[in-house]
């Protein structure tokens, strides 16, 4: 089976949409993604890259035309619970810590639906500490314990050593794909990266 992994961040709106769509191609294949938390601010840093909204703001229709991109994307795979944060853009430095503490506890698949939900379907401001206390202890997630655990040293190294692992094979941005290595950008390469699976065996 082949190897699959999702560099993430919950600061990308199409770490959203691939999230929700991961699940139907895991049906599909019976492949599993293996979720890597990854900052996407230090991804930017390490790559000289840009978030959209400032690398393309001066081109004359392109951003018009990514969000009928979205459009698309959202009528086709019925994802009709997103709700652009209107806090964007959010800094996730927490969050993405706690999503590594979450992985080192064996929780990491309900913490990222629940950051995901808050996120980009309740609109929630995840920077915010209180909110981001608040949001875990409504998904049933132990709140002090993963709160506590994202503040270690270790917990912060290995998002470190994640964001810097992803750059070194090939990320510039989020959602990033590896499947048996083989990298693929962006939510709209997840054609790609089943076809990649299917051919794997």
């Amino acid at each position: 089976m082949a190897k699959v992994e999702f560099i993430f961040d919950f600061a990308s709106p199409n770490a959203y949409f691939a999230h929700k769509v991961i699940p139907e191609i895991e049906a599909r294949t019976g492949a599993k993604f293996a979720y890597t938390p990854a900052l996407l601010g230090g991804i930017f840093k390490l790559t000289n890259n840009k978030a959209p909204m400032i690398a393309f703001a001066g081109i004359r229709n392109k951003m018009d035309y990514e969000q009928r991109e979205i459009a698309r994307f959202i009528k086709r795979h019925n994802l009709k619970n997103f709700q652009f944060n209107p806090n964007f853009p959010v800094n996730t430095l927490a969050i993405m810590r706690g999503a590594v503490a979450a992985e080192a506890a064996g929780m990491l698949a309900p913490y990222a639906d629940a950051m995901f939900h808050y996120m980009w379907e309740g609109q929630r401001k995840m920077d915010d500490p209180d909110v981001i206390r608040a949001s875990l202890s409504e998904a049933g997630l132990d709140a002090d314990r993963l709160l506590e655990a994202s503040q270690s040293a270790e917990i912060k190294q290995k998002l470190f050593n994640n964001t810097e692992s992803a750059v070194e094979r090939g990320a510039f941005g989020i959602p990033t794909f590896f499947v048996n290595g083989e990298i693929f950008f962006g939510k709209d390469r997840l054609r790609d990266v089943e076809e990649e699976i299917a051919r794997a065996g």
